[in-house]
């Protein structure tokens, strides 16, 4: 994953993750709600890096903590009348900076990490068994 439930905290606050993530409405958060969220978050930013990158990223940008936060809180609201208008955005916002990655009009500011090997192409083979000294007088 590449945010955490305190990466949410720390943007959003913990009543705004209790409210966000309260199933059963007792005042706190849902662990294994917030961990889903954040899971398909992740997926959904490997979607649109996989092109461009080895996915998942094993350097994670600061900003891309961010993103993975504000798609969690938008796609993974348990009740949808907690998705606000910022949410909202912040979701959309989101989107279109990885819609731009993936376009390639924007970088992450990372490598492109390698797949390995140094490229190119070596091709090997026998030697020829037929070649010209060896079928004179038979043509």
């Amino acid at each position: 994953m590449y945010a955490t439930q305190q990466n949410i905290i720390d943007l959003y606050g913990n009543d705004e993750l209790a409210v966000t993530f309260d199933r059963d409405n007792d005042g706190t958060a849902e662990t294994s709600d917030i961990e889903a969220a954040l899971t398909r978050a992740s997926e959904e930013i490997d979607g649109y890096l996989s092109g461009r990158y080895t996915t998942p990223l094993t350097t994670v940008p600061g900003h891309l903590v961010t993103m993975c936060v504000d798609i969690a809180m938008y796609k993974g609201a348990v009740n949808p009348a907690m998705v606000t208008e910022e949410k909202r955005l912040r979701y959309r916002d989101a989107i279109r900076y990885l819609e731009q990655v993936a376009n390639g009009k924007i970088s992450l500011g990372i490598e492109k990490e390698s797949l390995g090997g140094q490229g190119g192409a070596a091709f090997f083979g026998n030697d020829r068994i037929m070649t010209r000294d060896n079928l004179k007088g038979i043509l």
